[in-house]
């Protein structure tokens, strides 16, 4: 690897670089430098949205910088004007005692040689010189003194600055992510792992973060400490700046290759990651299975594994950086011998340049180095500032889903009417209308306002896509779906939506409160509301006896309820939505009889003069609903009332048969 960027850095030796930023950030590639360019510029696009913090800050910056040659141009005076004439003054005297003693000198040209040399010599013991040298060191040592405190202040002023400018743009940044999430279609959480979305939410962000405060805290300070410095070095002497600037092209190569496919080595460790958080995240979720098939051993290998890649992909990183790392500051500590070296030839022949050069460059290189070396350790941070910049872009660069914050409102009040006209669906967009893959085939059916449509078939037959299609999770390739005579595709999600309750097999609960759990049907709903929805769900009474009632916590997906009581907290929710169109998707599936007469009655409650759509394989769910509609294959084979398919003696009764459809019994 050192041969390699040795031979690399011989290679790059005739490029040319025009500006400065460029030693940090610029690829070889210039496609590479382009797409590179624009994450970092967008990066920085959420400090554009508040201009006055913006100038503010670089003002304070520009003022605390200006600052910086300030101790050098005193130290500098201070030496010239009152410590060099107090050294050149005892060194005179001992030469004039030294000529008085020298023999075979006659004493006339003695004192004349004495008299040329003593007549400029100031008086060190007069109380004027002490009072004229005192009151300069005085005025040179405050100056010095107060450009100190005037650096830090402005520091001090930015820093503040810098904090809410920062602060605004990450919070900008999150509430956009988040609010993106919220806005995508429900087909791209399907292709995604949770995991890796929560990697990017939880880590990719925080890192897209640093490069917000430090690319400001640090970068632009840097950039500017910089460009003062170098013109300030060569104001004093233009060869001696130019030298002490000589590394700074060979530190541009360093950069560049080092910076050529650090973005594949960073990008991988995000997608190990990645990877890693995500089977972390389905072993949580799935603890139990894996506790229940003894699966632990297996699990932890899998999780090693990929550890072990986030490892690896980690230590090629550091390993290229502990390369890149001490070879530019082994480039810095050469600007510094290329001064010291050439100053010392400079003076050696031109007597005329005070050895004072020495102190003004050397009091202020550091100043020039120092920031150089922060922005290599910033171009660590960009580049995977760009990688985790990049996973989130994609998150915001998806398209919404349609409608989501367009689209015609529903006219109020809903009465209800769903009517579906040679419906068609498929999952696969590449698949050809009639091919065996194709979900839904040629559907077409009404409920009336207030109607239950009942949806039977095996697994598989295309029920709950379709009542996934009135939600508008996914959007239908063919035919038509209205409401109320308005054309769904059409409709604003958000008023659509809020015009549907939705209760499904697995009744999801958040990490909250009962109270909290409800009032998402109802944002403003009472306790008395509340606790109206409980009792007609049947389940008031368990409610009652938790330890807080409505201010007790369910837990992670409400694991601290059983199942029948989480479906009617699920219903009691839908009832507090109080809305006309009512979904039921398998909402009596996996419980025990009694829990299901339970349930059942509380369904009741909620389907009456409500449009509901109901998939379910209970007998006493379907048998009462105004139409059962028998899906086969994605198409509508049968429909009925439960006596009228019986009598038919097709597919409803074969399943009735089979038990696919089970009476329940509640005695």
């Amino acid at each position: 690897m050192i041969r390699d960027f040795i031979q690399q850095m011989m290679n790059y030796t005739t490029l040319k670089f025009t500006h400065l930023y460029h030693f940090f950030t610029i690829p070889i590639n210039l496609t590479t430098l382009s797409t590179f360019m624009k994450t970092i510029k967008r990066i920085f696009s959420y400090y554009g949205r508040y201009p006055k913090l913006a100038t503010a800050q670089l003002l304070c910056a520009i003022l605390m910088t200006t600052m910086l040659p300030i101790f050098s141009e005193m130290s500098g005076r201070i030496y010239k004007e009152i410590i060099s004439p107090h050294e050149i003054t005892k060194k005179t005297k001992i030469t004039l005692n030294t000529i008085q003693n020298v023999p075979n000198v006659d004493a006339k040209t003695k004192n004349l040689i004495i008299k040329n040399l003593s007549t400029e010599l100031p008086d060190l013991e007069s109380t004027s010189h002490k009072e004229d040298t005192s009151s300069k060191l005085l005025w040179y040592t405050l100056i010095a003194l107060a450009s100190f405190f005037a650096k830090d202040f402005f520091n001090y002023l930015r820093i503040l600055i810098n904090n809410v400018f920062e602060q605004k743009a990450i919070f900008d940044l999150r509430s956009e992510l988040y609010s993106k999430l919220q806005r995508l279609p429900i087909k791209w959480f399907d292709t995604r792992r949770t995991g890796d979305t929560m990697t990017r939410v939880a880590e990719d962000v925080p890192a897209m973060e640093r490069l917000l405060i430090d690319g400001v805290e640090q970068g632009l300070v840097a950039v500017l400490q910089i460009g003062i410095i170098s013109l300030y070095l060569i104001w004093k002497d233009p060869i001696l700046g130019f030298t002490a600037l000589a590394p700074i092209p060979f530190l541009a190569i360093g950069a560049v290759i080092y910076t050529k496919n650090a973005k594949d080595r960073h990008r991988d460790v995000k997608k190990f990651t990645g990877d890693m958080n995500s089977l972390l995240s389905d072993n949580i979720s799935g603890i139990r299975q894996i506790k229940s098939y003894a699966a632990e051993g297996d699990e932890i290998k899998r999780f090693n594994s990929l550890s072990d890649k986030v490892r690896e992909a980690t230590l090629k990183v550091m390993r290229y950086w502990a390369l890149y790392s001490p070879s530019m500051s082994f480039l810095n500590s050469i600007g510094y011998v290329l001064v010291l070296g050439v100053g010392g030839y400079r003076i050696i022949n031109d007597p005329n340049i005070g050895t004072e050069i020495y102190l003004f460059f050397f009091t202020s290189i550091w100043a020039l180095y120092e920031p150089i070396g922060r922005l290599h350790g910033l171009n660590q941070m960009a580049l995977s500032s760009k990688a985790a910049a990049e996973r989130i872009f994609e998150i915001l660069d998806t398209p919404d889903e349609t409608h989501a914050d367009n689209g015609n409102n529903l006219i109020s009040p809903v009465q209800g009417e769903v009517c579906f006209k040679n419906l068609s669906f498929t999952y696969d967009k590449d698949t050809e209308e009639g091919s065996p893959n194709t979900t839904l085939k040629d559907i077409s059916f009404t409920a009336k306002p207030g109607e239950t449509i009942a949806l039977v078939g095996s697994t598989g037959a295309g029920k709950s896509t379709l009542v996934n299609l009135i939600t508008r999770f996914y959007e239908y390739d063919k035919g038509s779906i209205t409401i109320d005579g308005l054309e769904l595709n059409t409709i604003n999600k958000t008023s659509l939506r809020s015009s549907i309750a939705y209760v499904t097999q697995d009744a999801f609960l958040f990490n909250g409160t009962v109270r909290e759990n409800m009032l998402l049907g109802k944002r403003d709903a009472s306790d008395t509301e509340l606790w109206a929805a409980l009792e007609a769900a049947n389940a008031a009474h368990y409610v009652k006896e938790l330890t807080n009632q409505l201010d007790t916590n369910v837990g992670e997906r409400g694991v601290k309820l059983s199942g029948g009581e989480k479906q009617r907290l699920s219903i009691a929710r839908a009832l507090l939505k109080d809305q006309p169109i009512l979904i039921l998707d398998e909402a009596t599936a996996s419980v025990d009889s009694k829990t299901e007469k339970l349930i059942q009655d509380a369904l009741d409650n909620l389907m009456s003069s409500r449009t509901a759509f109901v998939i379910a394989h209970r007998l006493s769910t379907i048998q009462n609903a105004d139409s059962i509609y028998v899906l086969d294959k994605g198409q509508i084979i049968e429909h009925g009332t439960h006596s009228e398919l019986l009598q038919l003696k097709g597919k409803y009764a074969s399943l009735c048969n089979q038990s696919f459809l089970k009476q329940t019994n509640t005695n």
